[in-house]
């Protein structure tokens, strides 16, 4: 079965500014696949090559064996895309807006009904309403009807839960799991670290380049040596001491606490929080912690800056 997205060797750059350095990977059919790095990273650049919109400067792109240069048309056609900010017509309705939709790709909102009919029922109390006076995540949950009014083979997400409130989030990729069962393949860019759990494969990306690609379990058994949660009062003060300690090798703010992750092969982080209490933190809290994606993307980060 050939790929839903294949990617070879693709680049694109604005000028000076080089968006993406030559990446590749493949999204599989029925395979829900994430994007996930920080604002600049590329992602949304990658996002316009795949729907037509954008053309690369080098590279291989294909969507469902198909040229994204040569049959653009066709692609899209078959292709569903929700950009990052909301699209839609905001002085029409919530069903105005979805007959204009079924209307541009030729069909009728009753022919793929039962494609949207989870979301759609939740919409359906606010059909009147201008899609421009709809909350944050109502606006999404419209967004992706319009883009699956069609039944597209391939969907294209681009950060979609961003200013969403939790439970529209939550809400949100219980509905793209149960489209992923009907067989549609989504790539799909978030920032949030809790959203790429929840997908089948990760992709992690920094300043145009794929740092790694992995399920989310193998990626969070990338990160190699110990990793030691801290917290005082004095946060800012520990965040530097930690910093510039020699047993640390990196440490960022997660939460509430501080992450130090301990040099190759040293494993004693008991000895280091004697040390801090021993430099004046007596309210200290250490305990040694598991990895995470943030902390393997951020020691692939330093990895790359190295």
């Amino acid at each position: 079965m050939k790929p839903a997205i294949s990617i070879q060797n693709l680049s694109k750059s604005y000028k000076e500014v080089e968006a993406l350095k030559s990446i590749s990977f493949e999204v599989k059919q029925g395979e829900l696949f994430g994007l996930i790095g920080p604002d600049g990273a590329g992602k949304s650049t990658l996002f316009r090559i795949l729907t037509t919109l954008t053309l690369a400067d080098s590279g291989i792109v294909r969507v469902m064996d198909m040229d994204v240069v040569q049959d653009f048309r066709e692609i899209r056609n078959r292709i569903g895309y929700m950009p990052g900010r909301f699209s839609l017509y905001q002085d029409l309705t919530v069903a105005e807006n979805l007959e204009f939709f079924a209307t541009i790709f030729g069909t009728t909102i009753e022919e793929n009904y039962d494609l949207i009919r989870d979301i759609y029922v939740q919409l359906e109390p606010f059909k009147t309403r201008p899609a421009g006076k709809l909350s944050g995540g109502m606006k999404q949950k419209l967004a992706l009807c319009c883009a699956l009014i069609h039944k597209p083979e391939v969907l294209f997400l681009d950060e979609p839960t961003t200013g969403v409130d939790p439970v529209s989030r939550k809400e949100f990729w219980q509905m793209l799991k149960r489209l992923k069962n009907e067989g549609i393949a989504i790539l799909v860019s978030t920032p949030y670290m809790d959203e790429a759990a929840l997908c089948d494969r990760i992709a992690l990306v920094q300043k145009g380049e794929i740092l790694s690609i992995a399920s989310p379990d193998t990626i969070n058994e990338a990160f190699h040596g110990t990793l030691v949660a801290m917290k005082s009062h004095r946060m800012y003060e520990l965040l530097t001491t930690l910093r510039n300690h020699p047993k640390v090798a990196s440490c960022y703010a997660f939460g509430e606490f501080l992450n130090a992750a301990l040099m190759d092969g040293d494993e004693d982080w008991q000895s280091l929080e004697m040390d801090i209490r021993h430099k004046g933190f007596d309210d200290l809290v250490a305990y040694e912690t598991t990895a995470g994606i943030e902390n393997v993307f951020m020691q692939l980060l330093s990895q790359a800056e190295a």
